[in-house]
């Protein structure tokens, strides 16, 4: 391996490992991750108590675990959409460029 290779592994592991030293969990016992959704709700209810949503979800997820999962999926399909848009557009620009040279 490369000097340069092993210096951008212990980069990127000091990375990952960094966030679960730094971050401690709130004193108030709660959860130290919380999205911006419920906190945009506590936010809500603080400013108009008898703030009334306007609609309710069609479906809710039976856990937190099926929530994150679903949440990762979807993630994890729009990824799968955008590295075959670029890969289909760099394989064209490749295309174009060799029968172009000919």
């Amino acid at each position: 391996m490369k000097r340069q290779d092993i210096i951008l592994l212990v980069i990127a592991a000091v990375l990952v490992a960094l966030p679960m030293v730094l971050v401690k969990a709130p004193a108030d016992g709660t959860q130290g991750f919380q999205g911006a959704d419920s906190q945009a709700q506590v936010l809500v209810g603080k400013i108009a108590p008898d703030f009334k949503p306007w609609f309710k979800p069609l479906w809710t997820p039976p856990s937190v675990e099926i929530q994150s999962l679903l949440f990762a999926l979807q993630a994890g399909i729009g990824c799968g959409f955008l590295g075959y848009y670029a890969g289909l557009r760099v394989g064209r620009n490749r295309s174009r460029e060799e029968h172009s040279d000919t």
